[in-house]
């Protein structure tokens, strides 16, 4: 009977660490200035990606250079949405607009000027990457950016949909 209930625990326990978590409930603002409760982020049931940038940050306009170059293809094939969030200080923000309009990004561009959507999904450096299910469970956390690292992100996606 003892073993039954140490393994009963154990598998509990265990359950406990797979369990996904959901987006934090944080309010930003969209580029156009508007309010937007970052745990009602969704893409209609497919996954959805949130890529936190800054424009001074080298490395986060490579990478978001590098997906912009195949997006297309990637919502053809699978689907997914791209949140590009900005952790630009208020000083900065009015730089995020040009940016995005500069590198032609179609993506959904917020902005989290304290980092509290970042902070509050454990990310500490940019690029930070999170890869959210189509139920809203953040599943996998990328930080750094080196050439290439979008086609696992794609992978990600495509893994999910077959899922």
């Amino acid at each position: 009977m003892k073993k039954i209930f140490v393994m009963l625990f154990l598998s509990l326990v265990a359950g406990v660490g797979i369990a996904q978590a959901q987006l934090p409930v944080v309010t930003l603002k969209s580029i156009d200035g508007s309010a937007v409760k970052c745990d009602t982020l969704n893409n209609g049931g497919k996954p959805f990606i949130i890529d936190f940038f800054a424009t001074w940050c080298k490395p986060c306009n490579r990478e978001l250079s590098a997906i912009a170059e195949v997006y297309d293809e990637w919502q053809e094939e699978t689907g997914v949405k791209i949140y590009a969030v900005s952790i630009d200080q208020a000083q900065n923000i009015n730089k995020v607009k040009p940016l995005v309009d500069q590198n032609e990004w179609e993506y959904e561009v917020l902005l989290d000027p304290n980092s509290e959507l970042l902070k509050a999904l454990g990310g500490q450096m940019i690029p930070f990457v999170v890869v959210v299910d189509g139920n809203g469970n953040v599943v996998s956390k990328h930080s750094g950016y080196t050439d290439g690292a979008e086609n696992e992100l794609l992978e990600e996606v495509r893994k999910l949909l077959a899922e």
